[in-house]
């Protein structure tokens, strides 16, 4: 079977794995620190902070951003749950804004009007979560405008775009959003196993970070609420988590992102084949934001259903019987039986929906082979024109 995605390891990273297994430090040691300083100086960030994955990466950057009861997060309905549950783990409202459809990231004019109708009512966002969806940003200069006329914080969740840029700048940078959320789950464009990251250029916001990872504790004494007792003393200054990367984790992270320009040109060498190899079939195709550079962590491509006698299932399922392991990314996460007992409903967000009936992802990972890659697209060609 051909996956979706698929991480890439070698020698050096079991090396680096090793070097700490060998060495005093499992855990709250200096890989951490390393991976965090290699990540904010690639991303030209001020300040990085690594956890245990980007769902605890998104949950503390709520925090970090002051959301709680009464206030409310707008994110896109194609993405991954955690970019929504992050604002109700928060006790948070969560609402959402539909898709554009061409490059099917959330929509900055829709955003407009949203946001237009949403101060007249009462009923404007404190957070948005900016999914970088497929690797490639959303118009983010345009967000950051809206987010300084109404007054919103914007975290953009990145999980997908490690080694992106925007407006010639690395995705990450602090720009355009307060925060930017990684993703280093194995399938994403670098991995440490399981792990997540918070950048921003905002000091305050990376030493909250840093509480908020690790119970809320300080040994910081500027920090506490009186003089140290002594080199052991710490303090717990506010209600915080467990949400520690280890060490272990850190030396896989720091030893991929090494790889990272390799990573990315492969994957970019692969979406080109793809654009080239699918012309003329009845799909549609990836749209780019005109000022995005995408990582290309996947490659979807919607059925042109009106033009081919299968349905999207058939399709999704020839290709798998076939050995391909397709994926779709994402059921709309408004339909989903948890928020739809919030009151969300099919037709909320049609553009979404839309996409949703037609997309499938194909193979991305960069040791896909050209000729593993030409047996997708002949079989794909294949079920679209039975």
């Amino acid at each position: 079977m051909i996956p979706y995605g698929r991480q890439s390891l070698d020698q050096a990273d079991i090396d680096a794995v090793m070097a700490v297994l060998q060495s005093d430090w499992l855990t709250q040691g200096p890989a951490i620190e390393r991976f965090e300083q290699a990540m904010a100086r690639r991303c030209q960030a001020g300040h990085a902070v690594a956890v245990c994955n980007a769902t605890a990466a998104l949950h503390i950057a709520c925090l970090a951003a002051g959301l709680g009861p009464g206030d409310r997060l707008w994110t896109t309905p194609n993405t991954f749950l955690a970019s929504a549950n992050c604002g109700r783990y928060c006790g948070a409202q969560v609402d959402f804004v539909d898709i554009d459809p061409l490059t099917w990231n959330l929509d900055a004019v829709a955003l407009a009007a949203k946001l237009e109708k949403a101060e007249r009512n009462g009923t404007l966002p404190k957070v948005l979560v900016a999914v970088a969806f497929s690797g490639q940003s959303c118009d983010m200069r345009e967000i950051a405008r809206l987010s300084e006329r109404y007054g919103f914080t914007v975290i953009e969740d990145a999980s997908h775009a490690v080694g992106a840029s925007y407006a010639g700048r690395p995705v990450g940078c602090g720009e355009f959003a307060d925060m930017t959320v990684f993703s280093f789950h194995p399938v994403k464009i670098i991995t440490s196993a399981e792990g997540g990251m918070v950048l921003t250029n905002r000091p305050e916001l990376a030493q909250h970070l840093q509480r908020l990872r690790s119970h809320g504790m300080t040994r910081d004494a500027e920090q506490m609420s009186e003089p140290s007792h002594g080199p052991w003393y710490y303090q717990q200054v506010e209600l915080g988590f467990n949400y520690r990367i280890t060490d272990l984790q850190a030396a896989l992270g720091l030893s991929q992102l090494n790889k990272l320009e390799g990573f990315i040109a492969r994957r970019r060498e692969l979406a080109s084949r793809y654009n080239r190899l699918l012309n003329g079939l009845p799909l549609t195709l990836p749209g780019l934001q005109p000022e995005a550079e995408s990582a290309w962590h996947l490659y979807v491509v919607r059925l042109r259903l009106d033009e081919i006698s299968l349905d999207h299932r058939q399709v999704f399922e020839g290709l798998r019987a076939a050995g391909i392991g397709v994926n779709l990314h994402y059921i709309p996460v408004h339909l989903q039986p948890y928020y739809c007992d919030l009151g969300f409903a099919q037709g909320d967000y049609p553009q979404a929906e839309r996409y949703y009936a037609e997309a499938i992802s194909l193979p991305m990972f960069p040791s896909l082979s050209d000729e593993e890659q030409e047996y997708v697209v002949g079989q794909l060609q294949r079920l679209l024109e039975e």
